[in-house]
C-alpha cells in the first residue's frame, strides 16, 4: 500500500488516538504491519539492549476474551477512577466539551474493541514491581523508555499507511490474565500497553486541542 502524502509535520500533529474511526470491516494485511515494525525497531533503547518483544493477536477468539478483559475492567474500574478521561481536568472549563468526546469515544472503543482486526501487545523484559525508592524510578523510566518510543515509531508509521491506532492501558489491571492467555511468561515480561490496529474511515485527522504552552514549558527552573 502506497504512504499517505503528509509532511513530518502533518504526520506527528495528526497521529490520533483513534477509536470511533477504526474500520472493523476491512482486513489488515501482515505485510503492512512488519512494514511499521521494522521501522519501529529504528527507535532508541536504553543501552542499545533492545529487550522488547511485539505480540500482535489476529485470532478472532483471543482477541475477544481479551476485549471481554478490557470492557470488564473499563466499566467497573477505570471509569470511576481518578484516572478516567471524564475526571481529567476537573474544574477546567474550556476541557469539559473535549473529555466529553474522548469519554465516548473510550466507551465506544470499550464496547467494540474485539471487532478491530488486529491487536499489538508491546512487551519489555524484566519487571519493575519489587522496585522501590528512586531505583523504581530509575527502573520503570529505563524500562518504559525503552519499549515506548518503539511503539509510538510503529504508530507513526501505521498511520502514515491509512491505519488507526490507539495507546490503551486499562487490561494492565489483569497483566496476568492476559499473559497466562497468550503465553507470555509474566515473571520475566512486562506487558506495556494493548493497541487495537485498524484501517480508519478516512484519512484526515485534525491537530488536537492542547494546553497552552506558557503554562507547561519551563525554562532554567519551574
Amino acid at each position: 500500500m502506497s504512504n499517505l502524502t503528509l509532511t513530518n509535520d502533518e504526520l506527528l500533529s495528526t497521529t490520533r488516538a483513534v477509536r470511533k474511526r477504526l474500520d472493523f470491516d476491512r482486513p489488515v494485511e501482515k505485510e503492512v504491519l512488519m512494514e511499521c515494525m521494522e521501522l519501529g525497531l529504528q527507535a532508541p533503547s536504553g543501552s542499545n539492549a533492545q529487550g522488547w518483544h511485539f505480540l500482535f493477536v489476529t485470532d478472532p477468539d483471543k482477541r475477544q476474551a481479551i476485549a471481554d478483559i478490557y470492557q470488564n475492567l473499563f466499566n467497573n474500574v477505570y471509569a470511576a477512577s481518578d484516572m478516567s478521561a471524564a475526571k481529567m481536568h476537573a474544574g477546567d472549563p474550556t476541557m469539559e466539551a473535549t473529555q466529553e468526546r474522548v469519554m465516548s469515544s473510550a466507551q465506544f472503543l470499550a464496547d467494540n474493541m474485539a471487532k478491530a482486526p488486529v491487536f499489538l501487545i508491546p512487551c519489555i523484559s524484566g519487571r519493575m514491581d519489587g522496585a522501590t525508592g528512586e531505583m523504581a524510578n530509575v527502573g520503570q523510566a529505563s524500562a518504559f523508555g525503552s519499549i515506548i518510543p518503539a511503539a509510538w515509531s510503529f504508530m507513526l508509521a501505521a498511520r502514515a499507511r491509512g491505519l488507526g491506532t490507539c495507546w490503551t492501558t486499562v487490561h494492565l489491571m489483569q497483566e496476568k490474565a492476559v499473559s497466562d492467555l497468550l503465553g507470555i511468561p509474566y515473571d520475566e515480561v512486562t506487558q506495556v500497553a494493548l493497541i487495537p490496529i485498524a484501517y480508519t474511515k478516512g484519512t484526515e485527522f485534525k491537530p488536537a486541542p492542547r494546553k497552552n504552552m506558557d503554562d507547561i514549558v519551563h525554562f532554567e527552573s519551574w
